[in-house]
């Protein structure tokens, strides 16, 4: 498989974490065990699965170490979960065995921008935040392609708008928590306008515009507490305040009647 400079570097940096993080990562996915489900954003986008996914054939789109796999291949009648990252796919495999899974899911080592499957392959693709790994303009006519007529793409993404995190998101680069490409790539409001050359149906929903200061305290006593009343005063103010939503930590989106 030839990859080009840019993707070498997010595998490297993908392998290299998952070889760091060990027994680090626990049953919930995460490091240091905390659940990205603590979360209003997470729980919503698996809300809308268990309902909409239900018994269909999913792509976990650059899978990782397999943050997803197993609910999601609880909710589909059957998953498989590609990512360029060897490393990461092997933790990924350890936690499908784990859940006795395999006969529901498969891993399968594939190159994101261009996919090996037939077209009209799945009723549902989802991501997990792997687009600010990729080169988008490569991604959304993949997508489209791999979806059947009725399925739809179902995503989290962290939404690229607030100064506040994006300069943490440089300090991540220069401290190589995050690769160059990475940490310039992260999802736009732009980019729903891009999908619509593909998908006649774009829904955006916006989370964590204060909530996502206090994700660095939620192991300490009283932090997930905390959270749940910063969520509520992140309802208050996308709800009377609209045009601060581009500034929300957090995006899911639905695309859904791919064109063909």
């Amino acid at each position: 498989m030839l990859l080009g400079k840019r993707k070498q570097k997010e595998i490297e940096y993908y392998d290299r974490e998952a070889e760091l993080s060990g027994e680090e990562i626990k049953e919930s996915g995460s490091r240091g065990g905390v659940s990205p489900f603590l979360l209003e954003s997470y729980n919503f986008l698996r809300s809308f699965l268990e309902e909409k996914g239900k018994d269909k054939k999913i792509l976990d789109y650059g899978c990782g170490s397999g943050v997803h796999l197993a609910w999601l291949a609880k909710i589909g009648k059957e998953t498989t979960g590609i990512d360029l990252s060897q490393k990461s796919l092997e933790s990924a495999e350890k936690k499908i065995k784990k859940d006795k899974l395999e006969n529901k899911a498969q891993i399968l080592l594939m190159d994101c921008e261009k996919m090996e499957f037939p077209d009209d392959s799945f009723d549902v693709v989802f991501d997990g935040g792997t687009f600010s790994s990729l080169d988008l303009k490569n991604v959304l006519p993949e997508l489209k392609r791999v979806l059947k007529p009725d399925g739809f793409v179902a995503g989290i993404e962290t939404l690229g708008h607030n100064p506040l995190a994006n300069l943490k998101r440089k300090i991540n680069k220069l401290t190589g928590k995050r690769t160059k490409w990475a940490a310039e790539h992260i999802f736009k409001m732009e980019d729903l306008k891009k999908a619509e050359k593909y998908f006649d149906e774009i829904e955006a929903y916006f989370f964590h515009l204060v909530s996502w200061i206090v994700f660095p305290f939620l192991n300490l006593p009283g932090g997930k507490i905390l959270l749940k009343l910063f969520e509520k005063i992140d309802h208050s103010l996308l709800f009377v305040f609209p045009f601060l939503r581009r500034y929300s930590f957090k995006i899911v989106f639905i695309f859904s009647h791919p064109r063909k």
